[in-house]
C-alpha cells in the first residue's frame, strides 16, 4: 500500500469499470512518469466532459447541446427508431453506415439483480416519442445477452399493443468465425435468421 496521493490515485482508478488493482497501479505509475503537460490535458478532458456533456432531450444520446447531431439532422428518417442500450451502441451502428433513421438510448438494460427495471430506463420517453404517429418501425438493437434479451422481450410485448412494426436485429455467426467455436444460442439464432443464398 502506497501513501498519500499515489494511493488515492490508485483507489480512484480502481473504481473505473474493467480496471482491477494491478491495472490501477500500472496506470497510476504511468501518470507519475508521464509528462506533466500530457496529464494536465487528460485532467482537463475529464473535467470538460463532466461539465459540458449532457444527454439529448429527444433520444438520450450524449451531446454538448440540447439535442444531438443525429436528432438535428433533417436527412434522417423520422419514421424509424433504433432502440439501443447505451450511447456507445449508437456509434457502433453509425460506423456501419447502413442505418439512416433515428435512435433512442435506454440508458441500460433490465437487470433485476442490479435493481434495474423498466422504470430506471428511458422507456416512458420512448412511448412519448410514439405519440405523434410519425414512427412506423421500432428496431430493437439491445445486446444479445441475458439483460438485453429481457429488455428486448419487454419492449416488444409493450410495443405490440401500440400498432408500430417492431423488429429485432438479426444475430448469428460473425464473419470470419468458425462453426466449431460458436455457442449453441448463437448457432441456433443463425439458423433461425437464415436467408436466401441466391440474390
Amino acid at each position: 500500500m502506497y501513501e498519500g496521493a499515489v494511493q488515492d490515485l490508485i483507489d480512484e482508478l480502481g473504481r473505473l469499470p474493467g480496471i482491477g488493482p494491478k491495472s490501477a497501479q500500472r496506470l497510476a505509475f504511468h501518470v507519475l512518469e508521464a509528462d506533466a503537460a500530457d496529464m494536465k490535458r487528460l485532467a482537463a478532458a475529464i473535467i470538460g466532459v463532466k461539465e459540458r456533456v449532457k444527454f439529448c432531450q429527444i433520444c438520450g444520446n450524449v451531446t454538448e447541446q440540447d439535442t444531438c447531431a443525429i436528432c438535428r439532422d433533417t436527412r434522417r428518417d423520422p419514421s424509424v427508431i433504433c432502440v439501443v442500450e447505451e450511447s456507445k451502441d449508437v456509434m457502433a451502428i453509425e460506423r456501419t453506415r447502413a442505418y439512416r433513421g433515428r435512435y433512442h438510448v435506454l440508458g441500460g438494460a433490465i437487470n433485476p439483480i442490479a435493481g434495474i427495471g423498466p422504470d430506471q430506463l428511458r422507456v416512458r420517453e420512448l412511448l412519448t416519442r410514439l405519440n405523434d404517429e410519425t414512427v412506423t418501425e421500432i428496431i430493437l438493437a439491445t445486446n444479445p445477452n441475458l439483460e438485453g434479451e429481457a429488455t428486448s422481450t419487454y419492449l416488444a410485448r409493450m410495443l405490440k399493443t401500440i400498432g408500430v412494426t417492431v423488429t429485432r436485429l438479426a444475430s448469428g455467426l460473425p464473419v470470419g468465425g468458425d462453426l466449431e467455436y460458436a455457442d449453441e444460442v448463437t448457432l441456433g439464432r443463425a439458423f433461425e435468421g437464415r436467408r436466401s443464398a441466391i440474390g
